[in-house]
């Protein structure tokens, strides 16, 4: 699969954008586990423009974790085209713009999800922001505002002949929020129209190797996007390479010491790039989020404590109880099987 002239290889892997998940530490370690490609947090072309240094600091792309795209949401025509220019100018791979949050601060404003309710504008601002910019635009986008809107197979060809060179389809609507489960056979009737021709990504519920196998052998599309689940497990995407080679997790296992490392190291990473107490605050989605601790009896106590830890040292003194003593408790206890906890 190609996007411009970026190939991903064949049924290739990314990591979704998400807002404070998808920093330039995580998008590396996601890499490093397989991801294909990674998206930045979404910038707000406004916040952009102005020059706030919050959403400036969202533009730093590490090399090591190439190919990354940048994606940006606004409601207005200038101010993305204003934007666009300044992200090429940070040299992504690829500009993405967001036409699918379904937040209410973004899509009650008429942007992200929003501009479902205004398609003539939503053509606008990407038929603008492809002319002005020299590198690949995609768009992320849900199937319709409302499940009696549901657009998608009309509008994917109206993206495509604004010229972008992918389109990503959040199996939702926006009214569904996260709520309910993804339509992946909406998204495969984008697919089978004959008419459209750039590359397809299904975004939506992939929560397993399993499921993603299934939404290219099933599904037809060209690329599948990982989100949620990659919060506080980066090495989904190592099991789903995996199952995607037709192996188990369990022919090539990560450790449980390997993937307790990963956090730490997505730990120590926040407060450098931020300071101890807000790269903390930061890295406790991760932890509240990680399978590493599903299926813990009697975990409420230490669950708290971790989440509360306003140190570095007193969160990995936790961590290292949990990891030394407490699992290897309960797996000789039988208690837990930890791995079929985690895929």
């Amino acid at each position: 699969m190609k996007i411009g002239n970026i190939d991903l290889g064949e049924r290739p892997v990314m990591l979704a954008p998400m807002e404070d998940v998808t920093d330039h530490s995580f998008r590396l370690i996601c890499k490093e586990q397989g991801a294909d490609m990674v998206y930045t947090e979404f910038v707000s072309a406004d916040a952009l423009i102005r020059n706030i240094s919050a959403t400036t600091r969202k533009l730093h792309i590490n090399p090591a974790e190439r190919p990354t795209a940048i994606q940006i949401y606004g409601r207005e025509t200038e101010p993305m085209v204003e934007a666009a220019k300044i992200v090429e100018a940070a040299k992504p791979d690829i500009l993405d713009i967001n036409f699918g949050c379904p937040v209410k601060k973004v899509a009650g404003k008429g942007a992200g999800a929003g501009m479902l309710r205004d398609i003539p504008k939503m053509l606008a601002i990407t038929s603008a922001v492809v002319k002005a910019v020299n590198i690949p635009v995609t768009v992320k986008t849900r199937l319709g505002w409302d499940h009696d809107s549901k657009i998608i197979v009309e509008l994917a060809e109206q993206l495509q002949d604004c010229g972008i060179s992918a389109l990503t389809v959040h199996g939702r609507t926006r009214s569904q929020m996260y709520t309910g489960e993804a339509d992946w056979e909406m998204i495969t009737r984008v697919k089978e129209n004959p008419r459209l021709t750039i590359p397809l990504i299904g975004n939506g519920d992939i929560t397993t190797p399993e499921k993603a196998a299934e939404a290219f052998s099933r599904y037809g599309v060209d690329g599948v996007m990982i989100g949620r689940a990659s919060i506080g497990a980066p090495w989904i995407f190592h099991d789903v390479k995996l199952a995607l080679a037709g192996k188990s997790p369990e022919e090539e296992p990560l450790s449980l010491s390997t993937k307790f490392s990963l956090l730490r190291r997505q730990i120590a990473e926040s407060i450098e790039n931020i300071d101890e107490y807000r790269g903390i605050l930061h890295i406790r989605r991760h932890l509240a989020a990680s399978p590493l601790f599903k299926g813990i009896p009697h975990f409420r106590d230490t669950r708290i404590a971790m989440l509360r830890a306003s140190t570095h040292s007193e969160l990995n003194a936790i961590l290292d109880r949990i990891e030394n003593e407490i699992l290897p408790a309960i797996n000789t206890a039988g208690e837990i099987n930890h791995n079929e906890n985690q895929e």
